[in-house]
């Protein structure tokens, strides 16, 4: 089951987030359990399989990085686990001193500053990775698909920091 068809919408980067839900929902009333209530066990089930489909294609594909990432699956590239080695050494020397920098918030004399300076620069460099990976999804060939794949993987790196953001203001923060 291809996902964008599921939802009837095109196979691409860019969805419109407002008619994907509305293809949901519309999916998710069609197999509701309500609906079954009366149906045999075995019409019950399919229709409790269809909807976790559903729910699994919709979370999917609502997600950047997830679409990102079944769109470049879809085409045949071969994605590697996250423990794969990375063989970008600038950028997993940017990555160190984008950690370095998260760590001198802690210490910094203006750690709201130096807060949204961190959050400032990972939210650039994230729009501006995710535009050109967006460029690369689109040109659709072996050589694009691939970096697309390593841009892909570089965003989660993001992601991650972003979350070690979140974690670190609520420390910070708490009182």
């Amino acid at each position: 089951m291809n996902y964008f068809q599921l939802f009837g919408i095109e196979a691409s980067f860019d969805v419109d987030l407002q008619n994907l839900s509305s293809n949901y929902q519309t999916l998710q009333k069609t197999v509701h359990p309500d609906k079954f209530a009366h149906a045999s066990a075995q019409e019950q089930r399919i229709a409790v399989q269809k909807s976790a489909q559903i729910n699994d294609a919709y979370q999917t594909l609502k997600q950047p990085l997830l679409r990102a990432e079944y769109i470049l699956i879809q085409r045949g590239v071969d994605m590697p686990n996250e423990q794969h080695s990375f063989g970008d050494t600038s950028f997993l020397m940017h990555q160190m001193e984008l950690r370095e920098m998260l760590e001198d918030v802690k210490s910094a004399g203006d750690v709201d500053a130096a807060l949204l300076e961190v959050q400032r620069v990972l939210s650039s460099e994230y729009l501006q990775l995710t535009q050109l990976m967006r460029a690369q999804i689109s040109e659709n060939n072996s050589a694009s698909n691939g970096a697309a794949c390593d841009n892909l993987r570089k965003l989660k790196f993001y992601q991650k920091l972003n979350v070690e953001v979140d974690r670190l203001e609520d420390a910070l923060f708490d009182d």
